[in-house]
């Protein structure tokens, strides 16, 4: 699948702002032994982008300006052990079963990330998501404020009259199953705040649902309308609208029509699913039917990088997967929202 005209110069203008960093970041990959990986991180190294780690022995063949980390010879394995027996003390994790977790490649990437050691990691190229992110919720800090991981699709679509010249973040397409208006108001804000780091523009929050300013009456409407009253509550500064349906959202004509006076309707550029369920079919069908690709899989809630492509990933996934994490990582240096 080829990617849309705003997908290639969104990662042309990506490569361009990491090229004007201080320092390359340095991105952990816990499957080193993974072809794609290896071709992902040896065109990164090649291209002077981001300095890849691989967890696990060193490939035979393998391009040129990879690091490669075997956990059971590495001197940072008892590190990440003390790090994670202290990081699990009152689940009554013992320091064997610590030294045991530490050497597993997922564990040990996401302790690498906590303990400053490397910037980001990309991971679940060939681990299942779930494994994934069980690893980086016990080894990673949670950002301050958050207290769920959620996840966040960067798609880029061909007409970029849409979203943000043709870029939009779907949430939550991988993690958050049925939501509640709590979760789903955390999810929001989490999303407006990637939107602002990796897409460098002021989000526009679309809660989306089958009503349009109570067109409809329904307890999922309810779900809703009582997540965008939490919003403006812990974060008024945010432009988010909601209930509304995806035409009000994207379609300037259609949210005029349904919801004059909006700051969102017609404008979105994040969209905000009511539960997983209706998030992952609308992502694929834009995949799909709408020829749009997806970008990156990003994790949200914790306070440094750890993201994922998926197990019918390619190079190319992996390649910009990374670039996208290393602007993340940026921003966390630099304390950005």
């Amino acid at each position: 699948m080829s990617l849309p005209e705003s997908g290639r110069v969104y990662i042309a203008a990506q490569i361009e702002r990491i090229r004007r960093f201080s320092a390359r970041k340095k991105i952990v990959f816990p499957e080193g032994g993974d072809s794609r990986i290896l071709e992902g991180a040896g065109r990164l190294a090649a291209e002077g982008l981001v300095e890849p780690v691989l967890i696990g022995k060193p490939a035979a063949g393998a391009p040129a300006g990879l690091t490669f980390i075997d956990p059971a010879d590495s001197p940072l394995t008892q590190k990440y052990a003390r790090l994670y027996s202290e990081r699990r003390r009152a689940k009554g994790i013992t320091q064997l079963e610590a030294a045991e977790m530490a050497a597993r490649p997922l564990w040990f990437a996401a302790l690498m990330v906590n303990a400053g050691d490397a910037d980001g990691t990309v991971g679940s190229a060939v681990y299942t998501t779930a494994d994934t992110v069980r690893a980086d919720l016990q080894c990673i800090d949670m950002r301050p404020g958050f207290r769920r991981l959620s996840s966040v699709h960067i798609m880029a679509v061909q007409d970029r009259r849409y979203g943000h010249d043709g870029l939009l973040a779907f949430s939550d397409a991988a993690i958050q199953v049925e939501p509640s208006s709590v979760e789903l108001a955390e999810m929001a804000i989490a999303t407006a705040h990637t939107a602002r780091a990796v897409l460098d523009t002021e989000p526009h929050v679309a809660l989306l649902s089958f009503s349009t300013k109570g067109s409809a009456k329904h307890p999922l409407v309810d779900k809703v309308t009582q997540a965008l009253r939490y919003i403006r509550e812990r974060a008024p500064e945010l432009h988010v609208d909601g209930e509304l349906q995806a035409d009000a959202a994207l379609a300037p004509a259609v949210g005029q029509s349904k919801a004059p006076g909006s700051t969102v309707a017609g404008r979105a550029n994040v969209l905000v699913f009511p539960d997983l369920n209706s998030a992952n079919i609308g992502y694929k069908l834009v995949e799909r039917l709408g020829n749009g690709a997806l970008l990156a899989v990003l994790f949200q809630g914790l306070a440094k990088p750890a993201n994922i492509v998926s197990r019918g990933c390619s190079a190319e996934d992996v390649y910009t997967t990374a670039i996208i994490t290393a602007v993340q990582a940026e921003g966390v240096r630099a304390g950005a929202t």
